[in-house]
């Protein structure tokens, strides 16, 4: 198994938004895709707490980049990513690390 770990920085008060994107169409375009989410979290203590973070559980690098590729040209995402921006940006940046577990993760 491969992890990717995203982290998006918000706009300001635009957490919220993110938030219901992801819950409201994100993840039911993923699940369609067979893309599988391993936790989000946001941030309590550090840099920012306009930071949400999540991780995806994926089978290999050839898996991401197929499966990415078609939930990034669905329409439906498309459509949901435009509307939840109508009152502007939510997302600053977007940072993401691909990350394998070692021989002694709890998590393979």
């Amino acid at each position: 198994m491969i992890y990717e770990m995203r982290v998006y920085r918000c706009v300001t008060g635009r957490l919220p938004a993110l938030l219901a994107r992801f819950q409201n169409h994100t993840l039911k375009i993923w699940k369609k895709h067979g893309i599988r989410q391993a936790g989000f979290w946001t941030t309590v203590v550090g840099e920012s707490n306009q930071d949400l973070t999540y991780m995806l559980a994926w089978e290999s690098l050839a898996e991401r980049e197929a499966k990415w590729a078609k939930f990034m040209v669905d329409p439906e995402w498309q459509a949901a990513r435009t509307a939840s921006e109508a009152d502007g940006p939510i997302v600053q940046t977007i940072s993401n690390q691909l990350l394998a577990p070692t021989g002694f993760s709890s998590v393979q």
